[in-house]
């Protein structure tokens, strides 16, 4: 069918949802909005799927969300009885429809006579991941957009073992849902008539879930000596960041900690923040305010649904300064090894986890405390798969996992990136630095010193619509027809094509690279310096990883900005 057609098929349906058909009746006049909104379904990949909420197949809204509901319930039916009696359990944040998202999902479920765990609220991603481990289930869903703007709404698939589903089980999921020709035809039970085949939940899980929380705490003792001294300032940006990150910052002894009023409110408009990220400065404009005023040692800001958190430290000047989320994973690791080896508790088969496109840095600590790091893909599920392999097979003990876009995992009772933990850990940290009458400026400075000057930069190239994905497959062919040899006059010393599963150096020889298959590619300079390419598996974007090392700031900054030049050539 053309989208003109599929269109007219939306417009004549009669027991259209309501909030579809205002959309529908919106876009009627504006060709390209209904072309866009018609032309394509909604990617549904590895991570699920995310879009702006609207009527239309490509578009977040109640028959979109069915769908990938019915492609998962078609899945776990393929399993077998045991596994829809386990159920899944199913989470939202407060984005626009999350509520109703999240019960059409549990709806479609009890069609197929699959048992669903909800939360009564919003509650944040890492907690949706613990649930699903609580509960035994054998899948999990959270409506989120992460921390994309307010017009967003997602939908993520979660596996038994609480991490995002694994590129195998998500092909085949993907696979069901793109069987399904019209998501307006999909059968569901509402919550009246399916009896206890929807469950609700709340506290029960909270309390489990806080209970685990207190494992993060390294240094009991130091925070009761100063955790209840360190003034912090805290904001969920309009999210679900407050839900258990305020409990657990009291359970664990800071008594000190703000939270910035105005955006401890849930809110799907995010009306402080032009975007609830973050990664960004502009998203801790409320919480510097607070923090000059309160003289604050420290600034944390959780994402919409809590599995990212930012920090802002206070500089010598009294000022505040952003941390990227490489510097964070660095002081995170550091301390975390150190204390570790301090109190002799660090194992001889300890293991740091990292994405491909993360720092350096942290491999270099590691180093010092002869500790294996392992690179692995970009999303927080292989990270999670990594940590399900060690269980099994014992050759490792997690100590930590990171990626460079502000995710965090310190103990494994979830299973996929938690601000939450984060926050607690990074609490503490500033904590012990605070008794050295230090902050985590003078933390990065002093790791700067010992392992050298890294800096890193992302630069995200926005191509949206129809010809936006085709300029994003096109580039990344470019690129692979016509491989670089140098970029700012550097050398390329060997690349690796994540896609062919090959590392390639430029002198001909060729290695096998042991892991999945993804569309990335990853170039090593001579200087030590790597550039790596990778289309956005959730946003339509392409982003360009720049890595560096070098004698100071200045000398690592002049790189990163030659690089940044010599890169912006894929997109003109």
């Amino acid at each position: 069918m053309s989208w003109k057609e599929i269109y007219q098929e939306w417009k004549k349906y009669e027991a259209m949802d309501e909030l579809v058909a205002e959309s529908l009746l919106k876009m009627e006049k504006n060709e390209n909005e209904l072309k866009d909104a018609f032309y394509a379904p909604l990617e549904f990949g590895t991570a699920g799927m995310r879009g702006v909420i609207g009527a239309g197949i490509n578009r977040m809204n109640i028959y979109t969300v069915r769908q990938a509901t019915e492609g998962l319930a078609m899945f776990i039916e393929n399993l077998g009885m045991e596994e829809k009696r386990r159920g899944v359990a199913i989470a939202y944040d407060s984005r626009h429809q999350s509520p109703e998202f999240a019960m059409g999902a549990a709806e479609t479920l009890a069609s197929h006579g699959i048992t669903s765990y909800v939360f009564e609220s919003l509650r944040p991603t890492p907690e949706l991941s613990f649930a699903v481990r609580h509960f035994n289930c054998i899948a999990g869903i959270m409506i989120t957009a992460s921390h994309n703007p307010a017009e967003y709404n997602g939908f993520k698939v979660y596996g038994e073992d609480g991490g995002q589903m694994p590129p195998q089980d998500a092909d085949a999921v993907t696979k069901f849902v793109r069987s399904i020709k019209n998501p307006l035809a999909i059968d569901f039970k509402v919550q009246e008539e399916a009896g206890d085949l929807i469950n609700i939940i709340g506290e029960e899980v909270d309390s489990a879930y806080l209970e685990e929380i207190k494992s993060v705490s390294v240094d009991h003792e130091l925070i009761k000596r100063s955790g209840k001294d360190l003034k912090m300032i805290f904001t969920p940006l309009h999210g679900t960041g407050k839900m258990l990150g305020e409990r657990a910052l009291k359970q664990a002894g800071f008594e000190s900690f703000k939270l910035v009023p105005e955006q401890a409110i849930a809110d799907p408009n995010f009306s402080t923040v032009k975007s609830p990220n973050p990664e960004e400065h502009s998203a801790f404009e409320y919480a510097i305010k607070l923090g000059e005023k309160e003289n604050a040692d420290l600034l944390v800001a959780t994402d919409p649904d809590a599995d990212r958190l930012g920090a802002a430290v206070r500089m010598p000047d009294g000022s505040y300064q952003v941390l990227t989320g490489n510097q964070l994973g660095s002081i995170m690791v550091y301390y975390l090894l150190k204390a570790q080896k301090d109190h002799g508790t660090l194992s001889d088969d300890a293991v740091v986890l990292k994405s491909i496109v993360s720092s350096e840095l942290p491999t270099a600590i590691c180093e010092k405390f002869d500790t294996k790091m392992v690179n692995v893909l970009t999303g927080f599920k292989f990270i999670a798969e990594k940590i399900k392999e060690y269980e099994q097979d014992h050759s490792q003990s997690f100590v930590f996992g990171f990626e460079e876009s502000y995710g965090y995992l310190v103990q494994p009772f979830v299973r996929d990136k938690d601000a939450i933990q984060a926050l607690l850990l990074l609490a503490e940290i500033a904590a012990f630095y605070k008794e050295k009458d230090q902050t985590l400026y003078d933390a990065i400075e002093a790791i700067y010193e010992e392992f050298g000057y890294f800096a890193e930069k992302t630069i995200s190239v926005t191509m949206s619509g129809v010809e936006g994905v085709e300029k994003i497959q096109q580039l990344m062919k470019d690129v692979r027809s016509n491989i670089p040899t140098s970029f700012a006059d550097v050398k390329v010393d060997f690349y690796e094509d994540y896609q062919t599963q090959t590392r390639t150096y430029l002198s001909g020889k060729e290695e096998t690279i042991e892991l999945p298959t993804a569309n990335v590619l990853k170039f090593f300079l001579e200087d030590g310096s790597w550039i790596a390419i990778r289309p956005s598996g959730t946003e339509p974007k392409i982003k360009f990883y720049l890595g560096v090392k070098g004698s100071s700031h200045a000398e690592t900054a002049k790189k990163v900005s030659d690089f940044e030049q010599a890169v912006s050539q894929f997109t003109k």
